[in-house]
């Protein structure tokens, strides 16, 4: 079973279109969505680990010109 996730995604002003646009295209992103309030985008990831999961983010998705700060929520199965 996957692990998934919905990443918070704050951005630069007027990035938040390019940000989506551009986080949609890595692998594992599911979807990536321009929304109001105190994020811009907010991203479903899914990876085959946590670790794996923690990788991507690391070192693709903050790697997104215009992003300034994430937060990872992991999807819990109650």
């Amino acid at each position: 079973m996957a692990v998934a996730a919905y990443i918070l995604i704050q951005t630069e002003v007027g990035k938040a279109a390019s940000v989506a646009d551009a986080v949609r295209s890595l692998a594992g992103v599911v979807s990536a969505e321009d929304v109001t309030g105190p994020y811009d985008v907010v991203v479903r990831a899914e990876a085959n680990s946590v670790d794996e999961l923690g990788r991507m983010v690391v070192s693709k998705v903050q790697l997104v010109t215009g992003i300034t700060r994430t937060l990872t929520c992991p999807v819990v199965n109650l």
